[in-house]
């Protein structure tokens, strides 16, 4: 049958006037390419463990490559004005953890504001740091580790994967309420620090858990405590600091978050996948494995973590006038 000109011009506006197909949604759907993770700490340490573990699978679930990138260099800040400089479309998100609400008092110029121009994603895991010497060190307890301090004070080196990470502000507070003094020898990441102190060139450090669990196990270092209120369940026999001393407490938290002005869209994408790959069981027992828990949150649930957690830090470093070496 052939059509006169006003059918055609009919049908050519009846088709323009028609909802896109498949293929043009599929094409517009976040994610439509790979996204791009920046962990602020050099790879092979704790933090960028805990991102390939959540990546692999996220990648699975969101149907398209997660790209870890490692971007160390002050204590995070580096990697974070990376992460919250760039556009907020949901293709570069950034691996959060306590540095990140450490550093937003510790450092005086950042040039950024990390609670006013990060959104928050989702949380990805709970731990806790770890105190551990090399066996050299005379001490089995903590307590005993606090005489030994407080007989050498200055002259124990304790290592950390920079300055002002969990890792050092766990020993700033435990040095605080000991007592005690030690000298701070700070690394590019928790990878290097173990390069010094495996060979006991530096006496300790308080690592995070998933860093330093395989050599606890293999007896290369000796875990005296772990910093969280609670006893691990890796470690059912290492004590909690606080146990030996009353009121010292430090958690280890992951999540994630991507630039300010992201859409909630996108944000409810990621924060759906994110809390759904965490309650894997594959998932479960490789963190478990590592000394950590899955940490589901909504994005304001974990916005208000992170606001708690600058706000505690920001009173020690007040009340102990703790600055950049």
């Amino acid at each position: 049958m052939r059509l006169n000109r006003r059918q055609l011009l009919s049908l050519v506006a009846g088709a323009a006037a028609m909802p896109a197909g498949p293929r043009t949604a599929r094409a517009q759907a976040y994610p439509a390419r790979p996204i791009r993770w920046i962990v602020s700490f050099a790879a092979g340490g704790p933090n960028d463990t805990v991102a390939r573990i959540v990546g692999q699978l996220l990648s699975e679930k969101l149907g398209q490559s997660i790209i870890v990138e490692n971007r160390p260099g002050a204590a995070g800040n580096i990697g974070m004005a990376a992460v919250l400089s760039s556009p907020p479309d949901g293709y570069t998100i950034g691996f959060v953890a306590p540095n990140n609400a450490i550093n937003a008092t510790l450092y005086k110029s950042l040039p950024f504001n990390f609670l006013r121009d990060s959104a928050p994603i989702a949380g990805t895991m709970l731990s806790t740091n770890v105190l551990v010497v090399h066996p050299s060190v005379p001490v089995r307890t903590v307590g005993e580790f606090i005489d030994y301090a407080k007989a050498n004070p200055g002259k124990i080196a304790f290592a950390s994967s920079g300055t002002g990470a969990s890792p050092h502000m766990s020993a700033e507070l435990f040095m605080a309420q000991a007592g005690i003094k030690m000298t701070h020898v700070p690394y590019r990441g928790s990878a290097a620090a173990m390069n010094d102190l495996l060979p006991g060139r530096v006496q300790l450090i308080f690592d995070n858990l998933p860093g330093v669990i395989e050599h606890i196990r293999a007896g290369r270092l000796l875990a005296l405590g772990v910093t969280a209120a609670r006893r691990s369940d890796v470690l059912p026999d290492v004590p909690t600091i606080g146990e030996t001393l009353q009121g010292y407490e430090v958690n280890i938290w992951n999540g994630i978050v991507a630039s300010r002005g992201t859409s909630s869209e996108i944000i409810g994408t990621l924060n759906q996948a994110v809390n759904a790959v965490l309650a894997e069981p594959r998932l479960k027992a490789r963190f478990a494995e590592i000394g950590g828990a899955p940490m589901p949150m909504t994005p304001a649930e974990f916005g208000n973590l992170a606001a708690e957690e600058t706000e505690k830090w920001a009173r020690l470093i007040a009340s102990t006038n703790i600055t950049l070496e």
